[in-house]
């Protein structure tokens, strides 16, 4: 039998929301509804994607609203050089647009890096630290403190939280003043400082072959690109959100110690995310300086597999 929630008409409680998510339907509006305060500021006004699991399909990204979205969920058109095209991003500002969500079986929520407003200045500068398969989530909590002394060096600090999978993101805050391009930079340049402290543990390598068991320090997340929210839900067994953890205790935690069961009773009245953020600071230009002179890795991967194809083909 359905309820309503907030003026949303919330269906199919009682069932599961994915195989080995050890959580129901209800579980997953529940939780979303009880961690409201503290999401919806991470998402306010930035374009957002969601991945959605519905019954008897694969889990698939949301991008642009589908036809049927209420008129009163808010949304930006913005153009995707991807896919040529103009997408409606949803921006979910309020407690309505979540449940709504989450009645659709959204599960992870990924907003931009930018609000819909200031497109081409960046809130923060992320580093997203994946470690190797099989290599547990201690590996990857050894980069972050590298990437922590990184900034520490340049003047700059951030905060940490699970990224509810195997690794661990770091965000720090900026000013507002700098554009995409420089961000960018200044991302490529803190991994590329936080390798050399110790290459053993950490690489920049884009190509998966090349990184030969050690943590990947992805810096391709700038400018348009999303990256799950804090205290979203993720489509893992038991299902686990992404969280935020003291820069002191993230020693001592593990992914799987925060699921939509688990993180109300552990949160209490706090908002780890918010109380844990440094303000908002000014991007170092020694990092820009830097990073413009290191390529991009995506387009450098790009370059690099063509060449390695052209070599094969050589050989063959």
């Amino acid at each position: 039998m359905g309820e309503e929630r907030a003026g949303v008409a919330l269906t199919n409680l009682d069932q599961s929301l994915f195989e080995g998510a050890e959580a129901t339907k209800r579980d997953l509006v529940d939780y979303l509804d009880a961690v409201r305060e503290r999401i919806l500021p991470v998402l306010r006004d930035r374009p957002l994607s969601v991945i959605r699991v519905l019954r008897g399909q694969n889990p698939f990204m949301q991008k642009n609203v589908p036809k049927y979205t209420p008129d009163w969920v808010k949304t930006v058109s913005l153009w995707a050089e991807s896919s040529h095209r103009e997408v409606s991003y949803a921006l979910c500002n309020d407690r309505q647009t979540l449940l709504w969500f989450a009645n659709q079986r959204a599960i992870e929520y990924h907003p931009t890096l930018v609000v819909a407003e200031r497109w081409a200045y960046p809130t923060h500068l992320i580093l997203d630290l994946d470690p190797p398969e099989g290599g547990g989530f201690a590996r990857a909590v050894t980069a972050a403190h590298l990437v922590r002394e990184v900034l520490a060096q340049a003047g700059m600090a951030g905060a940490v939280k699970t990224s509810g999978a195997k690794g661990v993101h770091v965000f720090v805050p900026l000013d507002g003043e700098t554009g995409a391009e420089d961000v960018a930079a200044a991302t490529r340049a803190v991994a590329a400082r936080a390798e050399r402290l110790d290459p053993e543990v950490a690489t920049t390598a884009f190509i998966r072959e090349d990184r030969a068991g050690k943590v990947f320090l992805d810096s391709t997340r700038a400018g348009g690109a999303t990256v799950v929210a804090a205290y979203s839900p993720r489509l893992r067994p038991g299902t686990p959100v992404s969280f935020p953890v003291p820069w002191a205790d993230l020693d001592r935690v593990t992914p799987a110690d925060f699921t939509v069961r688990t993180a109300i009773p552990l949160l209490a009245d706090a908002d780890p995310w918010a109380e844990l953020m440094p303000p908002p600071q000014r991007l170092d230009p020694g990092l820009v300086e830097e990073g413009h002179t290191i390529p991009i890795a995506r387009v450098q991967a790009m370059h690099e597999g063509k060449r390695r194809a052209r070599a094969k083909r050589a050989a063959s």
